[in-house]
């Protein structure tokens, strides 16, 4: 497995491997209850984005670490027709730092590059306690951070497509498709948003972001102009 040529499709897809240093933490520790990495980076996000609410920086922290999960699963299997096995007592996170030295793999041990593993692998591997360690620390709704994962789904299906296109790939380009589509089969996903040609997406839940100073709307927003809030 190739993991240069998947970080190729940008950033996010990207994962570095090596022991996990004093900073990085296993994210098996952090969903089972050591928050205060995640405490610090919700901090972090909502000073960068002078956010007027905590929840508001936690649903953006919460998306951004979504991404890189889907990105790297989805990446390796669609170029290489394998995933590395990204169990939470072998992969830590900093929250402190952005991709890819966020998230450190000790090891690269392959597993089947089928939408199945993925989803055993990312949505109940990580996404799932994920979600349960935010909601400990700042009261996120289910329906939101679901909302995230379907974005951070589309987003990374997209990325790769794209690539894959510009790099006269199309056997990467559709296989990118085939998982997305079938990842978005599973019931919690498939009510988070609409798949559009394009690849598009448009969600059905807002991430808050528009709350913050001088924010915009998202590309896939469920709103097509920002709410006015009384």
């Amino acid at each position: 497995m190739d993991l240069a040529a998947v970080a190729s499709v940008g950033g996010f897809f990207a994962l570095r491997t090596g022991p996990a240093d004093g900073a990085h933490l296993p994210l098996a520790r952090l969903y089972a209850g050591e928050g205060a990495p995640l405490t610090a980076r919700i901090d972090t996000v909502a000073a960068a984005l002078r956010a007027p609410e905590r929840r508001t920086a936690a649903s953006i922290a919460h998306l951004g670490l979504v991404a890189r999960l889907w990105s790297i699963a989805l990446g390796s299997a669609v170029l290489h027709g394998e995933l590395p096995d990204l169990d939470p007592k072998a992969l830590a996170w900093d929250g402190g730092r952005s991709a890819p030295d966020d998230l450190l793999l000790d090891a690269v041990r392959p597993l089947p590059g089928t939408a199945e593993r993925i989803r055993e692998s990312v949505q109940y591997g990580h996404l799932v306690p994920l979600a349960e360690a935010f909601r400990r620390d700042t009261p996120v709704s289910s329906g939101l951070l679901w909302g995230n994962a379907g974005s951070a789904l589309a987003g990374a299906v997209r990325e790769l497509h794209r690539w894959a296109r510009r790099e006269g790939r199309p056997d990467a380009a559709r296989r990118a498709l085939e998982l997305g589509a079938e990842l978005f089969a599973h019931p919690d996903l498939a009510g988070t948003g609409t798949l559009l040609p394009g690849p598009a997406f448009r969600r059905r839940s807002c991430c808050l972001y528009y709350r913050c100073p001088g924010a915009g709307l998202c590309g896939d927003c469920v709103f097509d102009r920002p709410p006015v809030r009384a």
